[in-house]
């Protein structure tokens, strides 16, 4: 095995990745032995010298070596890559043998051992996100290795235009990495419903994948009710709540253009509602502007962005959470049902839950939780990488 540079951390500052926690913060380290470039492989080394484990290093970052094995007989060779991605292919197996489902999480970084990878399938395409330098560095042979791997794949699309690349020292990237270039947009199946999806510009990797089972827990409590779908993107959940006979629906997203491609997955799945409504607007001012005029829901929907991106927002994205389903819980009638999600990794379940409890006592309604929510199976959480629970949700049922 060929020797490696070696980064040696500080005194006692080895328990985390003892512990395997795939990241290795630059505070943490005492000093790096040879000239190794941002993006190599090195060893990482206690301060006595012991081996720890291997990784790829970018200075930088704060998380200056992402950590890919534990075991200092295993190289991260040729071998290596491709056993990561078999075994991550391997765990989706049922999911590839679905035929109602044909798009869903193939490689969920650090979770599946690859930290910095993510690749996610629709239907005949791949999509490829390189979150790091040590994966940038490597994305296209991993790109033919997937390729090789994956069965009826046409072509890989790179969408590496995300803000966590520049923390890596990175600019955005975007393009095909293997085969053919994907159509300016096609349609996939979910659970039997289908939807169109833009691989090219649309959220994350075209499609909001990690709630697919979320979605399906919908359709038993919209029967008869109206609904409101807030943060609607393209109307994944309405789809689910018109199969479940919601009487009406009101889909409300910052982008009209997200709004009309929600109005088409509606008819795509054979759903002619005119009674539905599409609102263009922020979700913050649309909910007060119904709370002021009396209009109320059977079943409310929230699903917003990512509002904690570092430890400095936490505190402003507990009060944009607080806020808004504070709103909701004011438009619910009485034993009406709220769905509510926080995907920011900051914020825990358990916290989460707490920001829920004030904004209920704030709004002076009584809420039950009935139910759980968290990211699909093919978004595994490692126990090793507890940042790897970034989505959790709730149903609640308000008084």
């Amino acid at each position: 095995m060929k020797a490696l540079s070696a980064v040696v951390l500080k005194p006692g500052r080895e328990k985390p990745v003892r512990q395997r926690h795939p990241w290795l913060f630059s505070g943490a380290v005492a000093r790096i032995e040879g000239s190794p470039a941002d993006g190599d492989l090195v060893e990482v080394r206690a301060a006595d010298g012991s081996f720890l484990a291997r990784g790829y290093l970018n200075r930088a970052s704060q998380i200056v070596v992402r950590l890919l094995t534990w075991d200092p007989e295993e190289p991260v060779d040729a071998a290596f890559w491709q056993r990561r991605l078999e075994r991550a292919i391997r765990g989706r197996a049922a999911l590839a043998a679905d035929p109602t489902t044909t798009a869903y999480r193939l490689v969920h970084a650090e979770a599946d051992g690859l930290p910095g990878l993510i690749v996610d399938r629709y239907g005949d395409w791949l999509v490829l996100q390189a979150l790091t330098l040590g994966i940038e560095r490597r994305k296209r042979e991993l790109a033919r290795r997937l390729a090789g791997l994956v069965d009826g794949v046409v072509g890989i699309y790179e969408r590496s235009d995300v803000d966590v690349r520049a923390k890596e020292g990175l600019e955005p990237a975007t393009g095909t990495l293997w085969g053919k270039p994907p159509p300016d947009r096609l349609v996939i199946r979910e659970k039997g419903f289908r939807f169109w999806v833009d691989l090219r510009r649309g959220h994350k990797t075209g499609f909001y994948l990690d709630q697919r089972e979320n979605r399906a827990r919908l359709p038993p409590f919209c029967a008869d009710a109206e609904v409101l779908n807030a943060f609607a993107y393209t109307g994944a959940f309405a789809v689910y709540a018109a199969a479940g006979g919601a009487a009406q629906i009101v889909n409300l997203d910052t982008s009209g253009e997200a709004l009309a491609l929600a109005r088409e997955q509606m008819a795509l799945n054979g759903f002619h509602r005119p009674q539905d409504e599409y609102v263009e607007g922020d979700a913050f001012q649309v909910l007060r502007r119904y709370r002021d005029a009396g209009r109320t829901f059977d079943v409310v929907i929230l699903d917003p962005p990512k509002f904690a991106f570092s430890r400095r927002h936490l505190e402003r994205a507990s009060r944009g959470y607080k806020d808004i389903n504070w709103l909701g819980m004011r438009l619910l009638r009485p034993g009406g049902i709220l769905f509510t999600f926080s995907c920011s990794g900051l914020v825990s379940e358990d916290l989460f839950q707490k920001i829920l409890f004030a904004a209920a006592l704030d709004a002076g309604r009584e809420v039950q939780i009935v139910g759980r929510l968290s990211q699909g199976s093919d978004h595994p959480i490692l126990l090793t990488f507890p940042e790897s629970a970034y989505l959790k949700g709730f149903i609640c049922r308000v008084w």
